[in-house]
């Protein structure tokens, strides 16, 4: 139960687990929330926030005001809507506004509130949106956990938006306080980028959201050299796609399948989308954001292809693989295949081979570890 000045809120993470052992907001949520209470905003005034990891903030602020929250996360629309559905707001001039990363936010907003994301690309990015979309006299208050707020963050704010510092720490969260400075010429925003793919020739666009947007990483690399030639498969789904990289060369190599771009990011279904239409046109292929396999009818793949993320947010683990395993079992036809790329470490072969029954080695290094598992015909 989240117990602040606006009010008492049931808050769960999502995707809903039972016995979960973790909240759906943390100390920075609680701090900002007592600091907009001690220093109320103007009334009236429209709240634009961002980032909001289960919607703690667009709860407690909706009541209370008219609210739009923007994310790149699906899981993190999932979990605020369901949060909004278990909290009812009271009275509201509007239903709080639910945005994507690449939607238009508010125009203009009179209070901006960030949850400062792990990634600096996606701040930037989103530091260069709100400064042309605040009101005269806007107000901009950052919040994070202390290790998430570094020099680097602070200097983004102060070269984007204006004068920046920051409160003392409390509970290991701290705000960041942002003075606009309509008089500041930072240039556009940088993002989307794009780097090249030497192995094709291609020239991959890259929203700022994207996991490795500057260049290929190490295991998808290592992924790339067994992607399968030629085969007899009619669908390939891509999960976890971010710019889409994996499935493209599995579109190169095998003509004549259909593709399916998965992602929790919407900035990387889009960046993926962007990098079909350039290389294959008009080729018929699906792009979907959402948790997972959750959207991929059963039984409708014949290769999946994957590059677990180990994080969920903040949050460090596995739980986001067995999701992708656990769901590529349901999802794959008879006879087959999921191939996967990790770190040693992690034992994604245990994980295979309890919910397939089977995993095979294709390569290893002493980093990384290629595996294959397969449904029984």
């Amino acid at each position: 139960m989240l117990e602040v000045p606006q009010g008492r809120f049931e808050l769960r993470r999502f995707p809903r687990r039972d016995r979960e052992q973790l909240r759906a907001w943390d100390a920075a949520d609680d701090y900002l929330l007592h600091h907009l209470h001690d220093e109320p905003t103007e009334e009236g005034a429209e709240t634009w926030i961002l980032n909001d990891g289960f919607g703690a903030l667009t709860v407690a602020m909706a009541a209370r005001q008219q609210v739009s929250m923007s994310s790149d996360s699906w899981l993190a629309h999932a979990g605020t809507q369901a949060n909004l559905d278990d909290n009812d707001p009271g009275p509201t001039v509007r239903p709080p506004r639910l945005l994507t990363s690449l939607e238009d936010p508010p125009a203009r907003a009179g209070v901006v509130l960030v949850k400062i994301p792990r990634s600096l690309a996606l701040l930037e990015d989103q530091l260069h949106r709100i400064r042309h979309n605040l009101q005269p006299g806007g107000r901009i208050v950052g919040a994070g956990m202390v290790r998430a707020i570094h020099t680097s963050t602070l200097r983004l704010f102060e070269d984007i938006l204006g004068s920046t510092s920051t409160t003392l720490a409390r509970r290991k969260a701290r705000l960041v306080m942002c003075q606009f400075d309509r008089d500041l010429n930072p240039g556009a925003s940088p993002y989307p980028t794009t780097y090249q793919l030497d192995e094709q020739e291609w020239s991959l666009t890259n929203h700022a959201g994207v996991f490795c947007r500057e260049h290929l990483d190490a295991g998808t690399r290592h992924l790339l050299a067994h992607v399968p030639e030629a085969i007899e498969a009619r669908d390939i789904v891509d999960l976890g796609c971010g710019n889409g990289v994996v499935g493209l060369v599995a579109a190169h190599r095998n003509p004549d399948a259909r593709l399916t771009f998965v992602d929790e990011s919407y900035m990387a279904v889009d960046s993926a989308r962007c990098n079909w239409q350039e290389l294959f046109g008009g080729r018929d292929a699906a792009f979907l954001a959402g948790d997972c396999l959750e959207s991929v009818d059963h039984r409708s793949a014949d290769l999946i292809l994957c590059n677990p993320p180990f994080h969920q947010q903040s949050v460090m683990g596995d739980a986001v693989a067995w999701r992708m395993f656990s769901g590529a079992r349901k999802v794959l036809r008879s006879g087959g295949a999921m191939l996967v790329v990790g770190n040693r470490h992690l034992a994604y072969h245990s994980k295979l081979r309890r919910i397939f029954g089977n995993c095979d080695v294709v390569d290893s290094d002493p980093r990384f570890v290629v595996l294959r598992s397969y449904v029984r015909q």
